[in-house]
C-alpha cells in the first residue's frame, strides 16, 4: 500500500524585512512548495523589491491584520503574538514547521501532527541581548517593556513547552534553548547560496558592510572607522540608522541601500573584506556568503561566527566592541594573507544543499 503523502504547511514569525531568517523560510518553501505559509502579516512595502521572492505563494496572514495600522504597531502588539499563532487552524496537517524569532510563530497549535520549530534564536529582547533599537532610552518604552517583556518571558517559556522538536540554526542558539527553554536541540546550519564556480583573484579594492542598519549589527562603528581612516566603504542594508549613518560618513562612504542578489555578487567580487561588527549574532549568514566569494570576515568575536570564521584563515575575530576594536583588527587583516579559493572551500559546509539534506533526513526520521 502506497504510504500517504505528509500535508505540510510552515509558519514564519511575520513577512516584513529579507534577513536570514527569511532564506530559511524560502529553503524550506523550496523543499514543500504545496505549503501553504502562515505568517503574522505582510507588509509588502517595507519588503521592497524582496516582495517578488513571496508574491507567488499560498500565504495566509493572522487576524492581527484586522487591526488599523499593524504595520506600524506591530511591535507593541507582540504581546498578543502567541494568540494571533495559536488561533490558526492547522487541524488538518501532518507536519508543522515554524521559523521563528521574536514573534511567536512557535505558539501555533497542532492537534494531529509533529511540530518543528526553526529557532533562529529565543527573543533577543526578552533575554537581555541588544536588539534593533534602543527601546531602553525612553523612559516610556523602558517601563512599558520591561513588565511586557517579564510577562512574555513567562509566555515564551510556556509555549516552547508544547513544540514537539526544536532545530537550532547554530550551536549558539541551542546553547539558548536550553539555557531559557530547557529543551534540546539538533543543529542545522541555515543555507548559503554558495557560487558555482571558485571567486576569481579580482583587483578588490573597498571594505564592504552587509546587514540591517540597526543598533544590534553595529553599522556605526564601520562608517566611523572607515570615515577616520579615509577608506573606501560599501554600505548595503537599510533600517532606521540610515539618516545618522549619512550624517557621520565621510565621502569615502557609500550607501547602497537594499540590492539584488545579482548586485551584491558584484559587491562582493570586488571587496577586500566584509566588516561584520555585530553583538552576539545569532548564527550570520552574511560571513559565509562573503566567504562564499572569497572575501575574508572581519567579525566581532561572539555568537554564531565563532563558528564560522577561522582567525587567520577565513578572517579576523575582534573582542572590543568599538571603533578602536575594529580598526585593530583591520589592520591585522591588511598583513595576513587569505586564500580566496580556501575561503570559498569552507563556506560549502553551509551550503544549500547541506541545509535540504539535513533537513529532509531530520524529517523523515519522524515519519
Amino acid at each position: 500500500m502506497q504510504k500517504k503523502q505528509q500535508k505540510v504547511a510552515l509558519v514564519h514569525d511575520y513577512l516584513r524585512e529579507y534577513g536570514g531568517a527569511e532564506r530559511v523560510l524560502e529553503s524550506l518553501h523550496e523543499l514543500y512548495p504545496e505549503a501553504p505559509v502562515f505568517t503574522a502579516f505582510v507588509d509588502q512595502k517595507q519588503l521592497g523589491l524582496h516582495w517578488q521572492r513571496f508574491v507567488d505563494w499560498d500565504i495566509r496572514t493572522t487576524w492581527l491584520t484586522k487591526i488599523p495600522g499593524y504595520t506600524l504597531l506591530f511591535s507593541p502588539l507582540r504581546i498578543w503574538a502567541p494568540n494571533y499563532f495559536k488561533a490558526l487552524d492547522l487541524s488538518e496537517f501532518d507536519l508543522v514547521i515554524s521559523s521563528s524569532n521574536a514573534y511567536f510563530a512557535k505558539a501555533v497549535i497542532v492537534p494531529n501532527g509533529k511540530h518543528v520549530c526553526y529557532c533562529h534564536t529565543p527573543a533577543r529582547s526578552l533575554y537581555g541581548y541588544t536588539t534593533m533599537s534602543n527601546w531602553r532610552a525612553n523612559p516610556i518604552t523602558r517601563v512599558f517593556g520591561t513588565l511586557i517583556n517579564h510577562y512574555l518571558r513567562v509566555v515564551d517559556y510556556y509555549v516552547a513547552q508544547k513544540v514537539d522538536f526544536f532545530i537550532a540554526n547554530s550551536w549558539e542558539t541551542a546553547r539558548r534553548i536550553t539555557k531559557f527553554y530547557r529543551r534540546d536541540s539538533i543543529i542545522i546550519y541555515p543555507p548559503v547560496h554558495i557560487p558555482a564556480q571558485p571567486p576569481l583573484a579580482n583587483d578588490r579594492s573597498y571594505y564592504l558592510y552587509v546587514n540591517r542598519l540597526a543598533l544590534a549589527k553595529h553599522p556605526e562603528l564601520a562608517v566611523q572607522v572607515c570615515t577616520e581612516q579615509n577608506l573606501p566603504l560599501k554600505v548595503v542594508g537599510s533600517g532606521k540608522m540610515l539618516a545618522g549613518l549619512q550624517a557621520m560618513a565621510g565621502s569615502s562612504i557609500e550607501f547602497c541601500g537594499a540590492v539584488s542578489d545579482e548586485k551584491l555578487n558584484e559587491l562582493y567580487a570586488g571587496a577586500k573584506a566584509l566588516l561584520y561588527p555585530v553583538e552576539d549574532e545569532d548564527f550570520g549568514i552574511v560571513p559565509v556568503e562573503a566567504m562564499a566569494h572569497g572575501v575574508p570576515v572581519i567579525a566581532h568575536d561572539s555568537g554564531g561566527p565563532r563558528e564560522t570564521v577561522l582567525p587567520g584563515r577565513t578572517g579576523v575575530l575582534f573582542s572590543e566592541l568599538s571603533a578602536a576594536g575594529l580598526w585593530q583588527a583591520m589592520q591585522q587583516a591588511e598583513k595576513s594573507s587569505f586564500s580566496p579559493l580556501e575561503l570559498y572551500k569552507h563556506s560549502q559546509q553551509f551550503s544549500l544543499a547541506q541545509f535540504k539534506k539535513k533537513i529532509t533526513e531530520f524529517i523523515a526520521q519522524l515519519t
